[in-house]
C-alpha cells in the first residue's frame, strides 16, 4: 500500500482520490486550494497560545465539548490504557474561543468546511451503484448547516523524557466522524497501518493535504469506505525537544442524520465518546 499524492486540479482528481480512500483508507492532495500561509499563521498564533496560562481561561465544557483540554483530560485511545500526549482547542463557530483568534480560525474553518464538502461529492460520486444506494441522503447534505464539524488545534509538547512508559502522542485509532481533513503537521509523526498490521509514514511535505475516512463513513458506506488506524509516534533524538501542531477538521453530519439501521449520527458519536472517557 503506498500513498500517492492526488493532484488536487488534475482531470481525473476525483477518480484518483476516492480510489485512494477506498484501497487505503486515505488520501493525499497536492495543488490545493487552502493557501499555505494560513495554515502557517495558524500554527504560530496557537504555539503562542499553548506556550501561555492564558490556555487555562478557555477550559473545556464537557457538556458542549468546547474549549482547551490540557493534557491531564487527553483522550485514551479504544483499546488503550495511557493517555495520548497531547493538548488541544475544539473551535466550534458558536463555541469558546479566544477573541483575537477567533477571526483566523472561523475563515479557515470555512475554507477547509467548503473544501471537504466538495470531496465528499467526490466520494459519493465514485462510489458503486448499490453502496450510492444505501446512503440515507447526498453525502455534502449530511453536514449542511452541521453544527458538529469540529476544527482541533493539537498541541504535541516537547518530550521530557518523563512520560508514562508506553505512552505515545496519539495511540492507534480510528477517526469517530464521515472524513478528517488535516494539512500537513509542521513536524513528521503520522503514521497509517497497512492490512498487515505494518506501519507506513503519511508524507508531510507541507502544502499537502490528507485526508482520512472516519467510521461514520464507514458505517454508512458498508465498509466500502474503510476508517483505516492511524497514530502518532514520538520523536526521537533532538527532535524531542520539538512541539507539534496540527489542525484536523472533523466532517460531522447533524445529529438526525441516518447513518445506518444501527445509528444516527448523534447515536454513534455518544457511543464512541463514552468509549474515549470524554463524556
Amino acid at each position: 500500500m503506498n500513498l500517492v499524492a492526488v493532484d488536487y486540479q488534475a482531470d481525473n482528481a476525483a477518480e484518483l482520490f476516492a480510489k485512494s480512500l477506498h484501497e487505503t483508507g486515505f488520501g493525499v492532495l497536492k495543488n490545493h486550494p487552502i493557501e499555505q500561509h494560513v495554515v502557517t499563521d495558524i500554527y504560530k498564533t496557537w504555539q503562542t497560545f499553548f506556550d501561555s496560562e492564558a490556555k487555562f481561561e478557555y477550559e473545556y465544557n464537557k457538556g458542549t465539548q468546547d474549549g482547551y483540554f490540557p493534557q491531564s483530560v487527553s483522550e485514551v485511545a479504544k483499546g488503550f490504557t495511557k493517555k495520548d500526549i497531547k493538548e488541544y482547542f475544539h473551535y466550534y463557530p458558536w463555541g469558546i474561543c479566544p477573541p483575537d483568534l477567533k477571526a483566523q480560525l472561523a475563515d479557515y474553518y470555512e475554507k477547509a468546511t467548503n473544501l471537504a464538502s466538495e470531496l465528499l461529492s467526490w466520494v459519493e460520486a465514485h462510489a458503486p451503484d448499490d453502496v450510492k444506494a444505501n446512503f440515507s441522503q447526498p453525502l455534502p447534505n449530511m453536514i449542511k448547516d452541521s453544527g458538529q464539524t469540529l476544527l482541533r488545534v493539537l498541541h504535541y509538547p516537547p518530550l521530557k523524557g518523563e512520560e508514562e512508559p508506553d505512552a505515545i502522542r496519539a495511540a492507534a485509532h480510528g477517526d469517530i466522524n464521515l472524513l478528517t481533513v488535516l494539512p500537513a503537521a509542521n513536524e513528521p509523526g503520522l503514521q497509517v497501518q497497512r492490512k498487515d498490521g505494518s506501519w507506513m509514514d503519511v508524507p508531510c511535505d507541507f502544502g499537502t493535504l490528507i485526508v482520512n475516512i472516519g467510521d461514520m463513513l464507514q458505517e454508512a458506506s458498508g465498509g466500502y469506505y474503510p476508517s483505516t488506524i492511524h497514530r502518532v509516534i514520538n520523536p526521537e533524538g533532538a527532535d524531542m525537544t520539538r512541539s507539534r501542531i496540527s489542525l484536523p477538521l472533523f466532517l460531522h453530519p447533524r445529529p438526525d442524520v441516518v447513518l445506518s439501521e444501527r445509528y444516527t449520527a448523534e447515536s454513534y458519536l455518544q457511543e464512541r465518546l463514552r468509549e474515549l472517557g470524554v463524556i
